[in-house]
């Protein structure tokens, strides 16, 4: 086995690409050795198994395998070299061994040579000749050639014909290597001698061992005909378009017969057709024009060859040679081979680093084949050409995950034909995290506000960081930074959750005692190693109305009585004197408001409603009692409301003696004042349950005297004459009647010891003279 080795080395983006050709024979077995790979690329054994060396071809068949434990190509399924490359030599087997980590890939080159493995045959066992006896020495006859699908000295070489009575053969060597044969009258022919004849024409090939093929002519001897036909041009040149429709008009081919009648009328076939271009073509037996008949493929024939003949009924026969070119139209895509590439590529990648490994293939030929690929913009990647129709995918600049998770990458191929044909593939490629980022907090600082004599535990508020990276590196969790409040650790005043940022109350505040303070939060990353950031956080405490308002002045005792004096001639306006209190709560809830409850007279004082001073809103008479109590409430503006009282004493007296002797009796006034309120309200129930009690009486007589009337008529005035007394009257000594029950009206006053009391008519009749005083006093109460 004749083997040649080409290396080649070329050093690009990381990745190394060696070139090894090798030649071997075809029909070579199963396993058979095909060279030694690690030894000629100059590897290690081990390289090719830690690489995952791998054979990569365009085609799904696969001829070649890699035996990674010895290093070696070896014979993975039958070679056959004609099925493989027909005619075309060389015939050669292309493909690439990939190795990753690094990536590289090496060009194999595997040559297939030729051995005689295939004898020549002919299309048909026999052909039949109908040859006039007048045939002239030298006539000519075109035989069909034969086919030898091997190459080289393998091939077809040369033809015998036997017997060689009549007839002697002859070979023309055409361009494109292949013969024509032609069978050449030597000897007239005499149909009454032998009116049928048999040959064999016999093909031989130049192999070891040589091997051959056979085929009968069959000629039968007619009458004389003189005249053969003759072709107006020996060789028609025409072209055909790639992917023409059936039934294409090729060309026509003419050619003309100088007898008459049925020895002149021309018949055309082809004959000599090769096997790539069986069935292709057909020709009208009567005009010559020649039809597409199959589908033409510029990638599998770029030329057709037709021997076209031309015979008449007398068996003259003359023949001629249609060459046609077939145009090439871009009609296929570049092909897209993906040989390697990565999935995952983690954000903190070099430029330049590679990706996808690319392989691309046009079977157009010229402007149809030239490729050029380019991927989508805006991504920080970038197509390059490593060599021809190789490219790889390469980053371009630095990434970045949290701004792009995952590329879908469109490779896109387009030839320069026209119009221009493209393909594409999308490549996706995840980009994997790194912790490059720390948690950032929502605000750049937090304020929150929670109401004092809160219960510990409660959720005050929220703080919420977020990180851009992803999954682990992500998670956040936040941290109490270490500081003291007024002497105090702050974690006995706040906790914070380390998952939600939930930040809680751990003590009860009072507004009273503090009022705002300040700590800072860490957010920190699970990242490794982990990130982190701060913010500062302010609690303020809102004031809530706990507290009542306090009275510093007029100063509550509880033994001593203190009262301030009013001259009898004070004006309207006069300072009395001035409630002074305080809330030690802020904002509306220490707004106070100043309000008079009660008051001996309500018509001499005011209190001023915001600034609690007490002053005369009218003229001190001598009928004004010396004894004034006054109750003044204070109140808070919150919600809800909290208030004081304070008991003011106010004596009208012009001297201290004169307010000495009254107010020692101030006390019993108070008890005579109670007992009166107790009195007047016991009058008013008494009055009302007598009032009610007349109405039911007098419902109660209007229905008996309705009910009687009733019976009176029923009873057409029959009934016994009853007398007849009202229920409030009473019978005295048959002199008439007296009215016995009276409603009585009690008009009391506060300033007076006196109260009176009237009578009221019931029934519509007034009594007069029935009024009179009632004196009220001490011992009355």
């Amino acid at each position: 086995m004749a083997r040649r080795v080409l290396i080649c080395i070329l050093l690009s983006l990381n990745s190394v690409f060696g070139q090894v050709s090798y030649s071997i024979p075809e029909e070579m077995a199963k396993g058979s050795l095909v060279g030694n790979i690690a030894q000629d690329l100059g590897l290690d054994v081990k390289r090719l198994k830690s690489g995952k060396g791998r054979i990569f071809t365009r085609d799904s068949a696969e001829y070649i395998e890699l035996n990674r434990e010895r290093g070696v190509l070896l014979i993975k399924d039958r070679i056959d070299r004609e099925a493989l490359c027909g005619q075309t030599t060389p015939c050669a087997l292309h493909f690439q061994i990939i190795l990753e980590n690094p990536m590289e890939f090496y060009s194999i080159t595997i040559e297939i040579t030729d051995i005689n493995d295939n004898p020549p045959a002919f299309e048909k066992n026999d052909v039949k000749f109908k040859i006039s006896e007048s045939a002239v020495t030298g006539a000519k006859f075109i035989l069909d050639r034969a086919i030898d699908l091997d190459v080289g000295v393998n091939g077809l070489q040369t033809y015998v014909l036997k017997p060689t009575d009549n007839f002697a053969l002859k070979l023309h060597n055409q361009a494109d290597g292949t013969k024509n044969v032609e069978m050449v009258l030597e000897k007239p022919l005499d149909r009454e001698k032998n009116e049928y004849i048999s040959l064999v024409l016999t093909a031989v090939d130049g192999g070891e061992p040589q091997m051959s093929g056979t085929m009968q002519i069959l000629i039968t001897v007619l009458d004389a005909n003189d005249n053969a036909p003759v072709f107006t041009q020996p060789i028609y040149k025409a072209s055909i378009r790639e992917g023409a429709p059936l039934g294409t008009v090729v060309t026509t081919v003419t050619a003309t017969d100088a007898d008459h009648g049925s020895n002149g009328r021309i018949i055309y076939s082809i004959s000599s057709i090769l096997g790539y271009t069986r069935g292709m073509f057909e020709v009208n037996e009567e005009s010559g024009e020649i039809r597409l008949n199959g589908i033409i493929d510029y990638e599998k024939a770029r030329t057709f060859q037709l021997n076209i003949r031309a015979s008449d009924e007398g068996g003259l026969v003359d023949s001629c040679k249609v060459l046609l070119d077939v145009v090439d139209m871009n009609d296929n895509k570049p092909n897209i081979h993906i040989m390697s590439k990565s999935n995952v590529i983690s954000e903190d990648a070099k430029p330049n680093t590679v990706v996808t490994m690319i392989n691309i293939e046009d079977a157009d030929s010229g402007e149809n084949g030239k490729v050029k690929c380019t991927i989508n913009d805006d991504i920080p990647f970038i197509m390059k050409s490593t060599t021809s129709n190789f490219y790889s995918l390469v980053t371009n600049s630095d990434l970045d995950r949290e701004q792009a998770s995952e590329y879908n990458i469109t490779v896109t191929c387009s030839d320069e034909g026209v119009p221009s044909l493209s393909s594409s593939v999308t490549l996706t490629l995840q980009i994997s995290d790194v912790n490059d980022n720390a948690p950032v907090f929502e605000k750049s600082s937090y304020e929150a506000y929670i109401v004092e004599n809160n219960t510990p535990g409660l959720s005050i508020f929220t703080v919420k960081a977020r990180d851009a990276d992803w999954n682990q590196n992500a998670r956040v969790s936040y941290i109490l930074e270490d500081s003291s409040v007024n002497g105090v650790p702050v974690s006995s005043y706040v906790s914070v959750s380390a998952d939600s940022g939930v930040i809680h109350a751990v003590r009860t505040f009072d507004y009273e005692q503090i009022k705002d303070f300040k700590f800072c939060v860490k957010a920190q990353d699970g990242g490794s190693p982990p990130l982190s950031s701060n913010v500062t956080v302010k609690i303020l405490i809102q004031d809530q109305n706990d507290n009542a308002p306090q009275v510093l002045y007029p100063v509550q005792t509880g033994g001593s009585l203190v009262a301030e004096m009013v001259p009898r001639s004070a004006d309207v306006g006069y300072l009395v004197t001035k409630v002074v209190a305080v809330d030690v709560d802020s904002g509306q809830n220490a707004w106070l408001s100043y309000k008079l409850q009660k008051a001996t007279d309500r018509a001499l004082f005011e209190v001023g409603l915001q600034n609690g001073e007490i002053r005369t809103i009218r003229q001190v008479t001598d009928k004004d009692v010396v004894k004034q109590r006054l109750t003044v409430v204070v109140e808070d503006n919150g919600q809800p409301s909290r208030s004081a009282t304070v008991n003011v004493n106010v004596a009208v007296a012009d001297s201290f003696p004169e307010v000495l002797s009254e107010f020692t009796d101030f006390t019993h006034d108070k008890e005579y004042n109670d007992n009166l309120t107790f009195y007047l309200v016991l009058a008013l129930a008494v009055v009302s349950f007598l009032f009610i009690t007349c109405l039911v009486v007098i419902i109660s007589v209007k229905i008996y005297r309705w009910r009687r009337e009733r019976l009176f008529f029923k009873s057409n005035g029959n009934l016994p004459v009853i007398p007849y007394y009202p229920p409030l009257y009473a019978d005295v000594g048959g002199t008439g009647t007296l009215k016995h029950v009276f409603n009585y009206e009690v008009c009391g006053t506060t300033d007076s010891r006196k109260s009176d009391m009237t009578t009221i008519d019931v029934f519509g009749c007034s009594i007069q003279n029935q009024c009179r005083n009632v004196k009220l006093g001490h011992e009355a109460a």
